[in-house]
C-alpha cells in the first residue's frame, strides 16, 4: 500500500518535508534580523548619542543599526542614507504595531506585508501612515545625536 495515508513512514516524510518547507520561508526573514547590529544606549536629557567611530556599521550608505535606549519602550533603527545623512526612525509599523525589519532598501512588516523605504515612507500597504521618525543631527565631533523627546 504505497499511498496509505496511514502509513507512519509516509507521515514521517510528509512532515519533514513541511518542516523544511517552514524553514525555507522563514529563513529570510530571521537571517534579516540577524544581521542587524543591536546597542543597548543609555539616552542623556532625552537623547541618544553614538559616536560614528564606534559604529562602522553606518559607514556604507545601507547600513544599519538597532538602538535599545534604556527606558524608551521600542528600540531605534539609525539607517545610514545614501546622501551621507542619517535618519532613526521607529521600526514599528503604523498597521498594527509589528516590528519591521531592514532588508536592503527597504523595512518590511512581517506580519501584513506593509513596505517602507529608508526614509521610513510607505511604499505599499496595509499601512498608511510613515513610520515615526526622530530628529538626527551630527555634531562637529562626528557623534549623531538622537532626540527621543519628539518626532519629526
Amino acid at each position: 500500500m504505497m499511498n496509505d495515508p496511514t502509513d507512519p513512514s509516509r507521515r514521517r516524510l510528509l512532515r519533514r518535508c513541511a518542516e523544511a518547507c517552514a524553514l525555507a520561508a522563514f529563513a529570510p526573514l530571521a537571517s534579516a534580523c540577524a544581521s542587524l547590529a543591536t546597542w543597548n544606549v543609555r539616552p542623556i536629557d532625552g537623547r541618544l548619542e553614538l559616536a560614528l567611530a564606534q559604529h562602522p556599521e553606518l559607514t556604507s550608505p545601507s547600513g544599519a543599526l538597532r538602538v535599545l535606549p534604556t527606558g524608551h519602550p521600542d528600540p531605534v533603527y539609525v539607517l545610514a542614507q545614501t546622501d551621507g545623512s542619517f535618519i532613526a526612525l521607529s521600526p514599528i509599523c503604523t498597521h498594527r504595531g509589528c516590528t519591521v525589519d531592514v532588508q536592503g532598501d527597504r523595512l518590511i512588516c512581517p506580519c501584513h506585508g506593509s513596505t517602507y523605504d529608508r526614509a521610513g515612507l510607505v511604499l505599499r500597504g496595509p499601512a498608511e501612515r510613515a513610520l515615526a521618525r526622530y530628529p538626527v543631527r551630527v555634531n562637529s565631533e562626528r557623534v549623531l545625536v538622537i532626540d527621543l523627546q519628539r518626532t519629526i
